[in-house]
């Protein structure tokens, strides 16, 4: 049984699908099966994909409900231990970095390096999101990156597949079920995995990714305590910053000493 189930969903992204296949088959590891979703494409990726047949596990040409209900498909065919995400038009940063991944993989339930961000300008963001503590706040104003992310197959059979009501925040959903409510063991390895079209549907409609995020947190956290992340995240992210150096966390206690003796004062008067 392969480590790894690599899985690619497309629609209409044949030039795309083609830079995202030559970055998997050109891997120096053979450690993991190779999973192509296309949701019954009409721009010539479905000749893409026969093109490359001979290196591609499974693949199928037909037509899909969305972007989670492809994924979801892909799931369903794996025989890995573990799942990447690779959309069409998104590739691998370097033809050694799944052996390098599998190598260094710990025992835990999400593994997962750099996601580097081409840009207009013609430079580089290397998008790393290393989170030291993982906490429901974290998916509260962030996520975890998808694509250079190696995700337990079995997350699927305890928490359930990508929801496939949502058109964006389908896998920070799952993240957010998985570790924000559920503390399951992620691993961080400073390591450039993948590289992230910048024209993908996430990217372009930043509006209905926080509306459904904002309907999923809804559907999940109590009033209450949804009304605290709301006020306070901004308060807790800055004391958090503040805390990284001693002389500011000094500074911190130091005024916090002074006003509860104030308060203190002002009792007795």
């Amino acid at each position: 049984m392969p480590k790894l189930s690599i899985i690619t969903i497309n629609l209409n992204n044949s030039t795309g699908l083609r830079k995202t296949i030559e970055s998997v088959i050109s891997q120096t590891s053979k450690d993991f099966e190779y999973i192509v979703i296309d949701g019954a494409s009409t721009d010539g990726s479905l000749e893409v994909i026969k093109e490359y047949a001979d290196k591609i596990s499974y693949w199928v040409n037909e037509s899909d409900s969305g972007i989670y209900n492809a994924m979801n498909k892909g799931i369903l065919k794996a025989k890995g231990d573990y799942c990447q995400f690779l959309n069409s038009g998104d590739w691998l940063a370097s033809n050694d970095v799944i052996e390098k991944m599998l190598s260094a993989l710990p025992p835990c339930s999400i593994f997962y390096g750099n996601m580097l961000k081409p840009l207009k300008n013609g430079k580089i963001y290397r998008n790393k999101r290393k989170e030291t503590n993982l906490s429901m706040l974290t998916f509260y104003k962030s996520t975890l990156n998808h694509s250079p992310a190696f995700i337990k197959k079995s997350l699927f059979e305890k928490y359930g597949m990508y929801d496939e009501k949502l058109k964006i925040a389908g896998d920070w959903k799952f993240y957010l079920i998985a570790v924000g409510l559920h503390n399951e063991p992620v691993n961080y390895i400073d390591l450039d995995v993948t590289c992230f079209d910048m024209n993908g549907i996430s990217t372009v409609n930043t509006i209905l990714d926080k509306q459904e995020r904002r309907t999923v947190l809804e559907e999940y956290l109590p009033t209450g305590i949804l009304s605290d992340y709301d006020n306070y995240w901004g308060d807790i992210e800055q004391m958090q910053r503040l805390k990284m150096y001693k002389i500011t966390k000094y500074m911190i206690w130091f005024v916090e000493r002074i006003l509860f003796k104030w308060e203190k004062f002002k009792l007795k008067l």
